[in-house]
C-alpha cells in the first residue's frame, strides 16, 4: 500500500478547478420551502425569447419565465394569502452583493400582467462570466436597476 504524497499549491489549484460545482440559483419560498437550480434544470423549463434593448445596444435574451423559476417553491397566493399577498416582496440578490426588490404584485399574475424573466443566454451564446450564469431581465423599466446580473439567490418575504 502505498502513502499518499502530498501535492504542492499548483496540484490544489488544478483539484479544486477539476471538481468546480456547477452555478446554481438558490430560490427560498414561503413557509421554508426552496429550490436549487442550475442552468440545465432551467434549460428543461418552457423557454422564452426577449428582444430588449440593453444601454442603448438591442439585445435577444434567452431564458425562462420568472413566475415559472418561483414556482418550484410555495408561493403567497390562493385564499390562504388573500388579506396578505400585497405584504409580500421578491429580494433578488447577486454575487457581488447587489439587492433589487419587487413587490409581489408586479409578479403575481392576479394582479398584473407584467412579464420578467430569468436569462441564461444573449444573442445566442451563453451569458459571459461578468453577465451570468443567471441575469434578470424585466422588459419595460424605463432604468436597469432591477436587471440583476449575477444572480445567486431569489427570497419571497414578508414585509412586517
Amino acid at each position: 500500500m502505498s502513502t499518499p504524497k502530498l501535492m504542492g499549491a499548483f496540484g490544489l489549484l488544478v483539484s479544486a478547478t477539476l471538481c468546480q460545482v456547477p452555478a446554481t440559483l438558490v430560490v427560498h419560498g414561503v413557509g421554508g420551502t426552496s429550490a436549487t437550480l442550475s442552468v440545465a434544470d432551467l434549460s428543461k423549463m418552457p423557454q422564452q425569447t426577449v428582444k430588449v434593448t440593453d444601454h442603448g445596444t438591442p439585445a435577444t435574451f434567452e431564458g425562462v419565465l420568472l413566475t415559472d423559476v418561483l414556482a418550484k417553491v410555495d408561493l403567497p397566493t390562493g385564499e390562504k394569502f388573500h388579506r396578505t399577498a400585497a405584504s409580500y416582496y421578491l429580494l433578488v440578490e447577486a454575487k457581488d452583493g447587489y439587492r433589487a426588490t419587487f413587490a409581489w404584485p408586479e409578479l403575481d399574475a392576479i394582479f398584473m400582467d407584467k412579464s420578467v424573466y430569468v436569462v441564461t443566454m444573449r444573442d445566442g451564446k451563453p451569458l459571459s462570466e461578468m453577465e451570468g450564469p443567471f441575469r434578470l431581465v424585466a422588459p419595460g423599466e424605463k432604468r436597469a436597476a432591477r436587471w440583476v446580473r449575477q444572480v445567486t439567490a431569489l427570497s419571497i418575504r414578508q414585509a412586517n
